[in-house]
């Protein structure tokens, strides 16, 4: 008997606008994060902040994000998710304009703690969304997109925060955020649907007995562990990044902006690219092969000494392919292991382990790399590189376990995807 092939219907008009929105939403709270690094010099100036203040400034956004997803993870499947992502984009929106009416550095870590408490559960509640609202098969597409605000935060994050700042003080960089968000919010509610179906799967479990429930079922600590162990590997190498171009690379402060620019314009094709392969081929062996590039990449990136600018951007094009052929695959796969019941809760504590967990790395790496002065170049950064690569290879053994996971949920995924297919057909 010839076997039927499985056709995935296309994306819904609808369904382009959730993306489309989602990911002009994910913009908004990525740029928040990203503008606060070229801005750094001009705060700390401003502001009367040392470096270890202007750390604990952008710490404090990633601590608070974490704490607030494993609070908000007991509730976040007892509520439309509709209204779950108006309060905190609501919330959001507050604290960024708090970072902008900010006078003096304490004022400035307690806005962006706001910030981050309100934030820090929106990607999981969009996470859910997306996989409520989409098949398994359509995902990857959708990560693709959603993701691609990544791409567009490195691109806009550097230029746009410093032309602000350089020509309206850099309280306007915060402004046009929040102004940007309240038109995404207003969209939000004039035009998104209820999303409700989870709601009928509810049981009368208190929210604590459901967090303690999803953070005690094996199969999601799991891919709890796989999310934090991606987490690390990123977060150790990001924070150090910029200072090792102009110390180590003599990149200069004007040539900063240009690879930022040219790499997010790389990712910004890469990324749909990849979410395209993430749909047709297997998601573990795309992430798999996405690692190891990632590994090569690190260990020639952590032990770069001077070279051309063009040999940079094509060397970061590359790494960023690498890290990017991770990221889709890794996400998409994580979103098939929640019941459907779970998936507010699952998602928000995948949210919250990303962040303490990138937190953590962050002050790991500080622990690692050391620097002289201000303007003599990085330490250790080579070992940086070295550690990095064995957390990779970690993430790929957790990754493997989150791919039979899902592939033991496949046939029941596959009947679901059938039903859905004959249901609009009729």
């Amino acid at each position: 008997m010839e076997k039927t092939k499985l056709e995935i219907p296309p994306f819904s008009s609808y369904q382009k606008y959730i993306i489309a929105l989602l990911a002009l939403l994910q913009f908004t709270v990525i740029l928040d994060f990203m503008v606060l690094s070229p801005l750094g010099d001009i705060l700390m100036k401003n502001l009367d902040m040392t470096t270890a203040n202007f750390g604990f400034t952008v710490s404090a956004y990633a601590f608070s994000a974490g704490i607030s997803g494993l609070l908000a993870a007991g509730f976040a499947d007892k509520f439309d998710r509709k209204k779950l992502l108006v309060f905190f984009y609501t919330g959001f929106i507050i604290g960024t304009v708090c970072c902008a009416l900010a006078t003096n550095y304490a004022l400035l870590l307690s806005a962006r703690i706001v910030t981050g408490l309100f934030g820090g559960v929106i990607g999981s509640v969009s996470l859910a969304i997306v996989t409520d609202l989409f098949v398994i098969h359509q995902r990857g597409r959708v990560m693709g997109f959603i993701q691609m605000a990544f791409a567009s935060s490195q691109i806009l994050g550097i230029p746009v925060g410093l032309y602000f700042a350089n020509h309206w003080g850099w309280h306007s960089a915060f402004l046009m955020i929040a102004g940007l968000g309240i038109l995404i919010l207003v969209t939000i509610v004039i035009k998104m649907k209820p999303v409700t179906e989870h709601l009928k799967l509810q049981s009368d479990k208190n929210p604590f007995l459901h967090l303690w429930h999803t953070l005690s079922n094996k199969n999601y600590q799991v891919g709890f562990a796989a999310i934090a162990f991606l987490s690390i590997g990123g977060f150790m190498l990001q924070p150090f990044g910029s200072s090792f171009l102009v110390n180590n690379i003599h990149i200069s402060q004007l040539e900063l902006p240009m690879v930022f620019f040219f790499t997010g314009l790389s990712v910004l094709f890469i990324m749909p690219l990849v979410g395209k392969l993430s749909d047709k081929v297997s998601k573990f062996r795309l992430f798999t092969a996405g690692s190891l590039l990632s590994i090569i990449m690190i260990l020639i990136y952590t032990n770069l000494g001077p070279i051309p600018l063009w040999e940079l951007v094509v060397l970061n094009m590359i790494l960023f392919m690498g890290i990017m052929s991770r990221m889709i695959p890794s996400t998409t796969l994580n979103t098939g292991i929640p019941d459907m019941k779970d998936r507010g809760a699952y998602m928000s504590i995948t949210s919250s382990m990303q962040q303490i967990a990138g937190g953590i790395a962050a002050v790991c790496a500080g622990f690692i790399v050391h620097q002289e002065t201000k303007t003599s170049p990085l330490e250790n950064y080579d070992i940086l590189g070295y550690v990095i690569s064995a957390v990779t290879l970690c993430s790929i053994f957790f990754m493997w376990r989150v791919n039979q996971l899902v592939k033991s949920k496949g046939k029941a995924v596959d009947a679901g995807v059938k039903a859905e297919i004959e249901t609009e057909s009729v």
